[in-house]
């Protein structure tokens, strides 16, 4: 067994799933196997079964794995009824080569006391590319600092309480715990009026400069000059 396990797996791949895992001492505390077509939990699993008692894992995985249900909502409820799940880390979109999705760090211990979660929002910790995001020292710095410190950070990490978690049906998804939303500035109605009065001066000026442009037009036959006459009859009366 290993003081540490790091683990970053092919996200959603495919495993055969046989029900032979399920007496595979690795799967068989959680009576269920992780899907055919999703092997996520698979590999979770496998990385927290050689995990020492006192050892800390950390995998990247989809997040998929926080919120999907069935045989993974089982999974998951499992670990978290243990206190295995000890934070919720969401990363950037498109950190890595193989896929431009946002994943998410799930750190485990054993043993521990506690089934609190802390969830971190390190989503805007990133350094844009062109191709390709990264996340400078600051960044990762920054989110060891949330992650050490273990408290409420506004709109960037929350630590979720074992009773809040199960009210929330076990479900991990982030957003459900960090709080991101950016309260929109609130219109003055006076200050928008005032603008709007503005603009229509400005418009009633422009409006008056072109009248006074067109009455200065010359027409070289009686046609053009009615034509002319006609449209200046129109804006002044749109005036």
């Amino acid at each position: 067994d290993f003081d540490m396990v790091l683990m970053n797996p092919p996200y959603s791949a495919n495993w055969s799933a046989a029900q032979g895992f399920l007496k595979d001492s690795r799967f068989s505390d959680y009576g269920v196997l992780a899907p055919k077509s999703k092997a996520d939990y698979a590999f979770l699993l496998h990385g927290f079964y050689h995990l020492k008692n006192t050892g800390t894992m950390a995998i990247i995985l989809p997040h998929g794995v926080l919120f999907r249900g069935a045989a993974e909502g089982k999974i998951r409820q499992k670990l978290i009824d243990s206190g295995a799940i000890y934070a919720v880390i969401g990363l950037p979109a498109n950190l890595f080569y193989n896929t431009s999705i946002p994943t998410t760090i799930i750190a485990l211990k054993k043993n521990r006391d506690g089934r609190d979660i802390l969830f971190i929002d390190a989503s805007q910790q990133f350094v844009k590319g062109k191709k390709q995001n990264s996340m400078s020292p600051e960044n990762i710095d920054h989110i060891i600092e949330l992650y050490t410190a273990r408290q409420n950070v506004e709109k960037e990490a929350h630590l979720a309480t074992y009773e809040e978690i199960k009210a929330n049906d076990y479900n991990l998804n982030i957003p459900r715990y960090v709080d991101t939303f950016e309260q929109e500035e609130q219109i003055s109605l006076s200050d928008l009026a005032s603008e709007f009065s503005d603009i229509s001066a400005e418009m009633d000026t422009a409006a008056t400069d072109l009248i006074t442009q067109m009455g200065e037009l010359t027409a070289a036959d009686a046609d053009t000059k009615n034509e002319l006459a006609d449209l200046m009859k129109v804006l002044e009366g749109i005036l």
